[in-house]
């Protein structure tokens, strides 16, 4: 009978990280959709901007509130975790405060855990209020109506469940420290559940042994299921922020990349001596490549790893002008959009064994539509906000290339620009001979 609790125990843990390596796997599969692009350069470039963006969280305290706010949440996140190794240790071998040991140190531990885990409840409750009583512009954007909007409720309420849970197991231990009960040792501070303990104290020992083993084993199974939820949920980017600011592009905002084929052709026009015939015969078997992107392979893994760690936070459409005034456009939409498309895509891809079999949809015009493309006036305000580094634009750029280089579908006043250009050699509807006629005014 002593060993059937840590049987148990195991095969929670099992199932818990089963599941969500599972849903690792599907992840790095759909990111793989996307087409290779090279980010293995400025390595210790790279390595600073991920120390500084996703673990020194830098752009978030740009809106001081929500900064402070986050970063408390995300220290609570990260360090009253640590206690998740003390909780397995304990549920495998039957232990109880394994690290009680420390002496002094496992105070200080257990004592700055509970201060974080009263701030982190503060926070939350805090950003409850934000986005369901104050209700916040961004928070309640057409982008965010149904699962979005419940989905950022949802962690909400997890992490005040865990934090509460956390501290109602404290206290419950505590008063069972103070009662002398067996193999509950004396260890450990508690500056905040000591206040909670008091309830406690006309219990049983048996009781109240039942009830901490409750907060016990609630809390360890709201951390597991918490963990596989992230993969539904926009709180993807606690895990995935951090390759994410790794691997963002690192030109200027304004520099826009040049398709490698249409580069080639251009210079081969441009050499008098280069011979077209020089180059060596395509695979006569390979697709045409595509100019630009109509569906989610057609972007770069980058593209659809900025998606999946998407925050859903509405800084960039808060930003965005075009959004501002009125427009169709919202690049929080364009990520929430793409990371629909490739779960569908990833959906399609394990109902038919690892095939996709074209399913009549794509990004663009299911998904996206040209009207929110072309409000775009590629200002990179949105880029600039994004807190984890993602690039709304680059998308929004490829999709325009697709509409113009393959469906020839370009607005009727940029058409006649380049038409313009093309003709007259500006964008002016003049003729070259007339160009400096403006100069003889008077």
């Amino acid at each position: 009978m002593g060993y059937i609790d840590n049987i148990l125990f195991a095969v929670l843990l099992g199932l818990g990280f089963g599941y969500f390596i599972s849903n690792v796997k599907k992840l790095v599969r759909n990111i793989k959709l996307g087409q290779d692009v090279d980010r293995s350069d400025n390595k210790s470039e790279r390595w600073a901007n991920m120390a500084r963006i996703a673990l020194g969280q830098s752009k978030m305290v740009k809106r001081p509130i929500a900064g402070i706010l986050h970063i408390i949440v995300y220290i609570g996140f990260v360090i009253i975790n640590i206690e998740l190794l003390e909780i397995i240790i304990d549920g495998l071998f039957g232990t109880h405060r394994v690290f009680a040991f420390m002496g002094t140190a496992y105070d200080v531990l257990i004592g700055s855990f509970e201060i974080l885990a009263i701030l982190v409840l503060f926070a939350v409750i805090t950003f409850l209020i934000r986005r369901n009583i104050i209700k916040l512009k961004r928070f309640v954007h057409n982008d965010l109506k149904g699962w979005p909007k419940g989905d950022a409720n949802y962690i909400l309420y997890f992490e005040i469940a865990l934090m509460a849970l956390f501290l109602l197991m404290n206290a419950s231990d505590l008063a069972l420290q103070e009662k002398g009960a067996p193999h509950f040792i004396k260890a450990g501070a508690f500056p905040i559940s000591q206040f909670i303990a008091p309830i406690f104290s006309g219990m049983e020992t048996g009781t109240l042994i039942i009830l901490e083993r409750v907060f016990w084993w609630t809390h360890i199974t709201g951390i597991l299921i918490f963990m596989n939820y992230l993969y539904f949920s926009k709180h993807l980017h606690i895990l995935l922020a951090f390759p994410n600011t790794y691997f963002a592009d690192l030109n200027p905002l304004g520099k826009f990349n040049n398709l490698e084929s249409v580069t080639k052709e251009v210079k081969l026009m441009m050499d008098p001596n280069a011979d077209p015939f020089a180059a060596p015969p395509a695979d006569a078997d390979a697709a045409p490549t595509k100019f630009g992107a109509s569906d989610v392979q057609d972007l770069n893994w980058v593209q659809l790893l900025n998606a999946y760690t998407c925050t859903e936070c509405g800084r960039c459409t808060s930003s965005c002008p075009a959004n501002i005034t009125g427009k169709k456009l919202s690049p929080r939409k364009i990520m929430m959009d793409t990371r629909d498309r490739m779960e569908e895509v990833g959906r399609n891809i394990d109902a038919n064994k690892g095939v996709f079999i074209p399913d009549n949809k794509t990004l663009l015009n299911d998904y996206i539509t040209p009207e929110e493309l072309w409000a775009c006036t590629s200002c990179n305000a949105c880029v600039e906000e994004c807190p984890v580094n993602i690039s709304p634009l680059s998308i929004i750029m490829d999709m325009r290339r697709y509409l113009v280089m393959e469906q020839s579908a370009a607005p009727m006043s940029l058409n006649a620009m380049m038409t313009n250009v093309e003709n007259n050699g500006a964008p002016w509807q003049y003729s070259q001979q007339d160009r400096l006629n403006w100069k003889n005014e008077n």
